[in-house]
């Protein structure tokens, strides 16, 4: 199976996107010295421009094929963000209540964690349910402040 990766920059930083011949495979945050490619890959390319598209405040959901490999539960969790809507946040209490696991609290972090697509299955829309902004692709909470104050000005 043929891979290809691509760089691209964003208001977050430069992103590494790679993809297979029909599903992309990942997102994610790569070193700010990561060198910019671009590509004729059709999957990569239908991506960079509807991340642009979504950073430009042109839209607010993606249509990409997505390669999700993960558990049972992850994709359960997985699904249950990408229900929340464009601009809204919810809390881990409430994304554990809403798969029917209200105790699976810092499981869900956990899933949030593994999740191969920031920005694409919104987990940056997940916040503390003090309403403080926790944990991000690690510790780059910086990252989720501005997906949020993005999301908030459109």
């Amino acid at each position: 199976m043929s891979e290809e990766t691509m760089f691209m920059d964003s208001p977050v930083g430069k992103l590494e996107i790679k993809a297979d011949l029909e599903n992309l495979l990942l997102v994610r945050f790569a070193q700010e010295d990561a060198k910019l490619t671009d590509t004729n890959h059709p999957v990569l390319h239908e991506a960079k421009k509807q991340i642009h598209e979504y950073f430009n405040g042109d839209r607010t959901e993606f249509e990409l094929p997505l390669k999700l490999e993960g558990t049972d539960f992850q994709r359960e969790v997985w699904a249950a963000l990408s229900e929340i809507p464009f601009g809204r946040t919810c809390s881990y209490q409430d994304i554990a209540e809403r798969i029917n696991r209200p105790k699976a609290v810092r499981a869900i972090g956990q899933a949030n964690k593994a999740n191969k697509f920031p920005i694409i299955i919104p987990c940056h829309r997940v916040i503390g349910k003090d309403k403080s902004l926790t944990g991000y692709a690690g510790r780059q909470i910086d990252k989720k402040e501005i997906l949020l104050s993005l999301e908030h000005s459109n």
